[in-house]
């Protein structure tokens, strides 16, 4: 072995080979583009954006002089991005040279020793080219075999150029086509479109459709590939089939060789649309063989006279048997063009074109700023023809790594549909109608409290109300409604309002906690409206006209003054009509946030709502001066307190900041339930038959506060960034949830049997804990990107929690907010879950139903991301008929509503139709 590696060493040695990998700073590297040498080449291998490219880099440039002035590029403008403009000796004595078509063999021996090349080749037909790089010391890349993988798409001059060919073919056949390519209807007749058959959907067939389909011809495609089907169909063209199932589908985006039965299919199929069309373009190649005759001389006899057909396969034989390559010529009355220089034919285009796919494949070929040969990366070992002399082509073929093993999947039992008959879709109706006021019903005839039916008949209006009020909210105000639900929600402080006393400072237990509830919902009632206002405020544009919201303190002030003067004479019914305008004016508001031209009055409404609520509950304890003096100071520093952290916190961190704020409404519910139940154990002790609709609302109170307390700080914890974004799955969760349940229900059983004080207040204190826990357990399994749902179902759940301190409190206003709120959230949710193709079970239960949580290899990324300038990105705007902008959270971080109003009312002014899609979760 070690005699035969010296051989070979002294081999390479006498012909001047060197094995070394070679290396050559950027800085140091003279790259070289000459004039192209064939006859009737008019494109440049480099444009000056391509020389700019490379010369930011350090790369040194030269140009041959009048290189690209074919293509229209001045020596000027090449000079003018950096690069030298030089003679023809001067450029082919550097390290890289870069054409378009193959060097002849003069090119190659003027190239320096050692000196590398990026060209199209053809190694596998001119083998004449390949002995002549092989017997001098040079490397050749060749950029027509740059492999077909996907991070290999930016380099792939091959799909560059057959895009240009097939627009070209369009534009020539168009020129030698007799009549218009759309119809029309003209005073003197009418003149039906010209029918088109593109035969091959590969890249320069889809980019023939395309521009046919532009020009208004009916246009037909084939392809012998079923996949094709789809991007023939959706640049508006029909895709044509024949009746042999066989896919055509090949190797490196070419089509394979078909079977005897099929091809007959197809020329039999082609015969018949050459008797039809008027234009043909064929674009079929077999890589390393003679182009298939896919159009016989026969086929253009029957064709109509002055028809065209265009062949792309011209210079590998053909697909129309009468073709010339390079020729435009008539026979049997149909013009054919066989020209083997389509790209050409549009110079600017090609060159700028080829010259982004060599220049970016030149910057991959090296790696820090190092221009070397790396054998070990697949493009690079793909498109290598010769390196150092040595003959690399063909390259080894590509070997990806094995997918990972897939898991067992035993067989699904695939169920047929069954179409529900009328006969069972009327009969669930009736079902559930009947289950509905049979309850009804059965309320009648056990309930004995007058009060109690009242408060039901309230709840049950109030919840039809709340059901109807947001079904047609627009998608990009979800989040400022849910801010404006979660502010209503803060009338807790209302019921907490009822439970204090003991004067300036509270004298108990009970009355401790009711303050602590009072100045909490105080904290999410201010903070609340200022979040809603502040969200509100990201849509306004500094051309709006100036709105004059303070106007609404009018009617907030003859309400309110209205309720003073009332409860100064003692009107009997003033209280009642108080809690009916506080109501009304929060449903408003929910109403008012379902537009954008309502919503800031709608925030206004809900202000105005709350706090005539607050007043008429005041006016209605008529609490002592010292205790109405506690009352107003937990209200007002409260309200201050969240004022303040709503005007501080970021336009960014608003959605979680309505998350934080929720968790005090439920820990104000759960502080006020259980004040509620210390205070009047006394009277249930007294009064047992009344006592057990009581009882049941402040435990339901107690249980939804905490679930809501704890989940919505989950909820704040992961929308900002506190805890992971990622679901946490816990061993058996569902046992554990079901667990936590059954340990809640198990509560709530014994706290309605007994009438012991110590043993309620442990029930009590039992579900605080136990739901507190669920909170978390739930949460904690629900993925960042679904913490808004989280939340309006958490916000639903308050204003349960709300009517249940209402029904506990035997007050109005609590119970028909509680059911406005409770409703809408439930329905908020029901549409962001239909958005999101999930039931509400699958993301409150953290996916359950799915069938996998992801636990095998990650899907590999692939493909390249194309990166754009904003020059490029202004181009493309200028030159669009429709745009489609997507606002996320970057939008949102860079406070970027300003600029993209004024860029749309712009395009708009160029009669561009611009339209915003809005993720109806993510919301604004």
């Amino acid at each position: 072995m070690r005699i035969l590696r010296s051989k070979i060493s002294h081999l390479h040695f006498f012909r001047g080979f060197s094995t070394e990998l070679k290396r050559i700073e950027y800085t140091k590297l003279r790259v070289a583009v000459p004039k192209e040498s064939f006859p009737g080449e008019k494109r440049v291998s480099l444009s000056p954006s391509g020389v700019s490219l490379l010369t930011k880099n350090g790369i040194s440039v030269l140009v041959e002089d009048n290189a690209g002035a074919l293509a229209g590029y001045s020596n000027e403008e090449y000079a003018k991005n950096g690069a030298v403009v030089s003679k023809e000796d001067e450029v082919f004595n550097t390290d890289i040279v870069l054409k378009i078509r193959p060097p002849t063999t003069d090119e190659i021996t003027k190239m320096k020793d050692g000196s590398t090349l990026i060209s199209f080749i053809h190694p596998g037909q001119n083998k004449t080219l390949l002995d002549a790089l092989t017997s001098s010391n040079k490397t050749a890349f060749a950029m027509d075999c740059v492999p077909r993988i996907s991070r290999a798409q930016v380099f792939d001059a091959l799909s560059s150029m057959a895009n240009i060919a097939g627009y070209r073919a369009v534009i020539e056949a168009a020129n030698h086509f007799g009549r218009f390519f759309t119809g029309q209807i003209t005073a003197a007749g009418k003149v039906p479109p010209a029918k088109v058959l593109v035969i091959g959907g590969g890249v320069a067939g889809l980019s023939a459709i395309g521009t046919a389909r532009g020009m208004g011809a009916v246009v037909r495609g084939f392809d012998t590939r079923a996949s094709v089907k789809e991007h023939v169909e959706s640049l508006g063209a029909q895709f044509l089939t024949v009746n042999v199932k066989e896919d055509g589908e090949g190797g490196g985006g070419y089509a394979k060789e078909m079977s005897k039965e099929f091809i007959e299919a197809e020329m039999k199929l082609f015969a018949d649309q050459c008797k039809d069309v008027d234009i043909i373009i064929t674009t079929a190649l077999i890589p390393g063989k003679k182009a298939p005759v896919l159009i016989t001389e026969e086929m253009i006899k029957t064709m109509k006279p002055g028809s065209v057909v265009v062949d792309l396969a011209a210079e590998s034989g053909g697909n129309i048997e009468s073709t010339r390559p390079g020729e435009v010529h008539v026979k049997h009355g149909v013009t054919h063009i066989g020209f083997t220089d389509l790209p050409s034919r549009l110079p600017a285009q090609s060159s700028e074109l080829y010259s982004n796919n060599i220049a970016k494949f030149l910057l991959h070929l090296g790696k820090d700023k190092t221009f070397f040969v790396n054998e070990e990366d697949e493009v690079a070992r793909g498109a290598l023809v010769v390196h150092q002399g040595q003959l690399k082509w063909p390259p080894p073929p590509i070997n990806f790594p094995p997918p990972a093993a897939p898991k067992e999947v035993k067989p699904a039992v695939v169920h047929a549909e069954v179409v529900m008959s009328p006969f069972k879709k009327t009969a669930n109706q009736t079902l559930l109608l009947t289950s509905g006021l049979g309850s009804m019903s059965l309320l009648g005839l056990t309930s004995t409290n007058p009060q109690m039916a009242a408060m039901t008949t309230t709840f049950g209006l109030a919840g039809l109300v709340g059901y109807h009020t947001v079904w047609g909210v627009t998608p990009a105000l979800h989040s400022p409604l849910m801010s404006v639900t979660n502010a209503i929600s803060g009338t807790t402080a209302a019921g907490a309002l009822c439970l204090m006393g003991g004067g300036l400072v509270p004298q108990n237990s009970y009355q401790a906690m009711a303050f602590l509830a009072t100045f909490i919902s105080s904290v999410n009632i201010g903070g609340g409206f200022l979040v809603t206002k502040r969200m509100l405020d990201m849509f306004k544009r500094k051309d709006d006209p100036p709105e004059h919201n303070y106007l609404y303190t009018i009617p907030a002030a003859v309400f309110l003054g209205g309720y003073g003067y009332g409860l100064y004479t003692a009107a009997p019914l003033i209280h009642s009509y108080a809690y009916l305008g506080s109501s009304l004016c929060c449903v408003g508001a929910l109403a008012g946030l379902s537009s954008q031209k309502t919503a800031r009055v709608g925030n206004a409404l809900g202000i105005i709502g709350v706090t005539g609520g607050v007043g008429a509950t005041l006016g209605l304890l008529q609490p002592d001066f010292n205790t109405l003096l506690q009352m107003g100071g937990s209200i007002g520093l409260g309200s201050l307190i969240g004022v303040g952290i709503a005007n501080r916190i970021k336009v960014t961190d608003l959605p979680q900041l309505v998350a934080a704020f929720h968790s005090f409404v439920g820990l104000a519910a759960t502080l006020t339930c259980l004040a509620n139940f210390i205070r009047e154990h006394p009277h249930f002790l007294a009064d047992p038959s009344n006592a057990a609709a009581a009882k049941l609302a402040l435990f339901l109170g107690s249980y939804i506060g905490g679930v809501t307390f704890t989940g919505s700080l989950m909820a704040y914890g992961k929308l900002q960034g506190i805890l992971a974004s990622a679901p946490t799955y816990l061993p058996a969760r569902h046992v554990i949830n079901g667990a936590l349940l059954a340990g809640n229900v198990g509560a709530l059983g014994t706290f309605m049997y007994s009438n012991d004080f110590s043993t309620g207040m442990g029930m009590l204190g039992s579900t605080v804990g136990l739901s507190s826990l669920m909170g978390v357990t739930l949460t904690m399994a629900i993925g960042g990107a679904d913490m808004p749902i989280v939340i309006t179902v958490l916000n639903s759940y308050s204003g349960w929690a709300l009517c249940a301190e209402g029904f506990m409190l035997d007050n109005n206003l609590l119970t028909i907010l509680g059911a406005l709120i409770g409703s809408s959230g439930a329905i908020l949710s029901h549409i962001m879950c239909k958005a999101m193709n999930r039931s509400l079970l699958n993301v409150i239960l953290g996916g359950v139903g799915t069938k996998s949580k992801g636990t095998g290899q990650a899907k590999a990324i692939e493909g390249t991301a194309k990166e754009i300038a904003c020059t490029e990105t202004a181009d493309l705007l200028l030159n669009a008929r429709s745009v489609v902008i997507i606002p996320g959270y970057g939008l949102c971080a860079a406070q970027a509503q300003y600029p993209i109003a004024q860029l749309v009312k712009e395009l708009q002014q160029r009669g561009v139709r611009v339209r915003f899609a809005i993720h109806p979760v993510a919301g604004a």
